[in-house]
């Protein structure tokens, strides 16, 4: 014991050595380069350019804040990560998968099922206003084009037709409503298909909990919760139906 205790001594002094050269060193580093600093103020506009800029920039900031219930409520992410949660329900696995993985899985499906929707509006909205060949306005009526078309694809007519009636207008087409019928229609759309296919889930897998607990009740196994036994089973069937597969399959033939 001598001896380790020794050791323990030695390589305790070491540390506290180490530390205090790595801490003289830190800050002598620190004072050596200048830290940058950032101001944030408010001035009086001299020019109806500057005033312009500023609304511009309040405009960007109120939108970035939204931005993520848009990019989420405008997507294909709605209905995927609805259909994993409803999958994992029904398998009765409770936090298995996690959250985060449903949550990720959904995230990269949906840039998969987005992607060429957002590559055309890079190229005529997005790309010709940064290069400065459109303005603000333009860029804003090309990015709704495609946008637009992709969740007139995936939007029930009974559900657009709910929202014009609501709103009272009338169109000659599905093309020319307005972007702020759609959303909510395709919206509303997303959640029902979700819903439908959740319970084309549900049915195989509450049958195999009925079959098992039928089984164990006429076996006189009352005691024993079925769950314990129509767990490992839907699992496994789950797991030699190539269950993952098959599952993102019919989700994004869905979109495509």
């Amino acid at each position: 014991m001598v001896p380790n205790a020794r050791t323990l001594i030695k390589y305790k002094h070491f540390i506290s050595t180490a530390c205090f050269f790595f801490l003289a060193f830190a800050i002598s580093y620190s004072q050596s380069i200048p830290i940058p600093k950032l101001n944030l103020g408010i001035d009086t506009a001299k020019t109806p350019d500057e005033v312009n800029t500023s609304l511009q920039l309040l405009a960007l900031l109120t939108v970035l804040s939204v931005a993520p219930s848009i990019i989420i409520l405008t997507t294909a992410f709605t209905r995927i990560v609805i259909v994993l949660s409803f999958v994992r329900q029904a398998l009765g696995t409770q936090g298995v998968p996690p959250q985060q993985i449903v949550t990720g899985l959904s995230v990269i499906l949906t840039f998969y099922v987005m992607a060429p929707t957002y590559t055309e509006i890079n190229k005529v909205a997005l790309k010709p206003y940064f290069e400065k060949k459109i303005s603000l306005e333009q860029a804003y009526e090309n990015l709704q084009t495609p946008l637009k078309r992709f969740m007139l694809k995936n939007t029930y007519q009974k559900d657009l037709n709910l929202l014009l009636n609501i709103s009272g207008d009338s169109v000659d087409s599905r093309e020319n409503v307005s972007i702020y019928t759609v959303i909510p229609a395709f919206i509303l759309s997303e959640l029902k298909t979700a819903f439908i296919i959740g319970f084309y889930i549900f049915i195989p897998l509450i049958i195999i909990d009925l079959v098992v607990a039928s089984s164990m009740m006429s076996m006189g196994m009352m005691m024993m919760p079925p769950t314990v036994v129509a767990l490992p089973v839907k699992i496994l069937i789950f797991a030699l139906a190539d269950g993952w597969s098959m599952l993102v399959s019919s989700l994004l033939s869905g979109y495509f």
